[in-house]
C-alpha cells in the first residue's frame, strides 16, 4: 500500500507531491467531463490524458525497462517489481506476485 492517502476519498499515492496535486482536485470545480464514461476533471490536460485510456494509449512509461501502461496506477504497481516488491495479492490464499499475468495464471 502506498504511504500517502487522501483523507477525502482514501486513494493512495506513492509520493506526497502526487497526493497534494490530487487533493487540490477535491477543492476545484470539475468542469471538463469525459463523454465516454462521465468522469469529470478540473483541468483539460487531465481530461485529455484520461481519454487516452479509452483509446488504449500507453502513455505512462517505466524509466527502468521501457514498459508502457495506459494508467499511472499500473505504472506505479509495475515500478514496485523493480524494487523487489510483489504488490499483487491473491484474494484466495494471500500469495504475492510481481505481475498480473502470474496472478491470473495462479
Amino acid at each position: 500500500q502506498s504511504p500517502y492517502q487522501c483523507t477525502v476519498c482514501r486513494k493512495s499515492f506513492s509520493s506526497s507531491s502526487n497526493l497534494l496535486q490530487h487533493q487540490r482536485s477535491h477543492a476545484t470545480k470539475k468542469t471538463y467531463k469525459c463523454m465516454q464514461c462521465g468522469k469529470s476533471f478540473s483541468r483539460i490536460s487531465a481530461l485529455t490524458q484520461h481519454q487516452g485510456v479509452h483509446r488504449g494509449e500507453r502513455i505512462f512509461e517505466c524509466s527502468n525497462c521501457g514498459d508502457r501502461f495506459t494508467r499511472s496506477s499500473s505504472l506505479i504497481i509495475h515500478g514496485k517489481t523493480h524494487e523487489g516488491e510483489k504488490p499483487l495479492v491473491c484474494t484466495q490464499c494471500s500469495r504475492h506476485f510481481n505481475r498480473a499475468s502470474e496472478l491470473v495464471a495462479h
